[in-house]
């Protein structure tokens, strides 16, 4: 369990740690890719982010079945962003539903853990686009810039490089771009059962932020969740006023629940996800769980994932990877589904660095028997193959 702190902690230095990240991150990458197969002009957003929750729960429990103490399932609820919505956006049934439309920007968000260490992995797309019909216009320019500049962080987030390397890059690809980053927003060093790790990689500070934002040096055998969110906007991200329905567990905070309701709510919630996020929808009786959160988060037992939005009329996109910083390089372990044929911009990177580290490779110096004997202990506990060559 988490919080226990005589224990030792598990890194990526230890070959089964390695092995459960790349389990987690190979059906985090199925899910993605299932979800965004079905994103389509009149499908339902709730239905997309039922289909990602219900397959990372199947596929979960298909692994280490003889582990019966093991926790693994979803380490961050599957959320679908549309348009000028920022992110966290995951309706319960009784939300009043969105339905998708051609030419919607769609944001889908989700995360698996194996034994609480966690791969997310998050993906942009415009509906209806296709290689022959390709996007041109500020919403190929927003996918572009945060493509690019995802790409730019899996070149950057390695030992030795400092966090702001990263925020700096940021700012100037998607200024090239004409767009700005998400204001504040942060990506997160990932340890077992914690999500919010201490070391960030910040978005497009405010002043006060750049005074208050921790410097950090990336080491060898750390995890990043590396997320990129950017606007054709100024970038400034507010609560829309839509309901929360994603929490998590604040593990340090301690308050006795007045409520039964309450009470109920929370030792299932405990027992069933512990400290990951978690969405509302997962709860038998809707209900209850919405009367049951309130006065958990009031006494921030749960932290709430807000709903964010940016300006009606600008979009935003976002990208996100897991990569495990090894002793041979970094390994990016959930995909990119990026298609680069969909989106056309007038726009480039100008800045000669910059263009000169995204024309670097961003592969490894592999050690290939390793990576096959690897690949050979996932099969054996999963019973399937795994696709590593494609993250690598």
């Amino acid at each position: 369990m988490s919080g226990d702190d005589d224990t030792p902690e598990l890194t990526i230095a230890d070959d089964l740690v390695v092995t459960k990240y790349k389990m987690g991150a190979e059906i985090a990458n199925q899910a993605l890719k299932t979800v965004v197969g079905a994103a389509l002009a009149g499908v339902s957003v709730l239905s997309l982010c039922e289909k990602g929750d219900a397959f990372i729960i199947a596929e979960t429990g298909k692994i280490f079945k003889k582990e019966k103490e093991m926790k693994k399932g979803i380490a961050f609820p599957t959320c679908v962003s549309v348009n000028n919505c920022v992110c966290h956006h995951s309706p319960l049934k009784t939300d009043p539903d969105v339905m998708l439309k051609d030419g919607d920007l769609v944001k889908i968000d989700l995360g698996v853990h194996v034994d609480g260490f966690i791969s997310n992995v998050a993906h942009s797309l415009v509906v209806g686009v296709t290689k022959d019909n390709p996007l041109t216009g500020r919403k190929a320019d927003v996918i572009k810039a945060a493509h690019l500049c995802a790409e730019a962080a899996l070149r950057l987030v390695k030992p030795g490089n400092q966090n702001k390397q990263v925020t700096e890059a940021w700012n100037k690809i998607a200024k090239s771009f004409k767009c700005s980053p998400i204001e504040g927003m942060l990506s997160h060093q990932l340890k077992q059962h914690v999500i919010d790790g201490e070391k960030t990689i910040i978005q497009n500070p405010t002043d006060q932020q750049k005074k208050d934002h921790e410097k950090a040096e990336f080491e060898v055998h750390e995890v990043y969740a590396v997320d990129v969110l950017i606007s054709t906007g100024e970038g400034k991200a507010k609560d829309g006023g839509q309901r929360t329905t994603v929490y998590k567990r604040d593990p340090n905070k301690v308050y006795g629940l007045k409520m039964k309701t309450s009470r109920t709510f929370f030792s299932e919630m405990e027992r069933r996800f512990d400290t990951m996020p978690f969405t509302l929808r997962a709860f038998e009786d809707e209900g209850k769980a919405r009367l049951g959160v309130v006065e958990c988060a009031k006494h921030e037992l749960l932290q709430p994932f807000n709903v964010l939005q940016e300006k009606e009329g600008e979009v935003v996109a976002q990208f996100k990877f897991t990569v495990l910083l090894m002793p041979n390089g970094p390994l990016r372990i959930t995909n990119s589904l990026f298609e680069p044929e969909l989106y056309k911009s007038e726009h480039e990177v100008e800045d000669p660095e910059l263009k000169a580290l995204l024309e670097s490779s961003a592969s490894r110096k592999t050690q290939k028997k390793k990576k096959k004997k690897a690949s050979k202990t996932v099969e054996t506990a999963t019973g399937q193959a795994m696709e590593t060559d494609a993250a690598e």
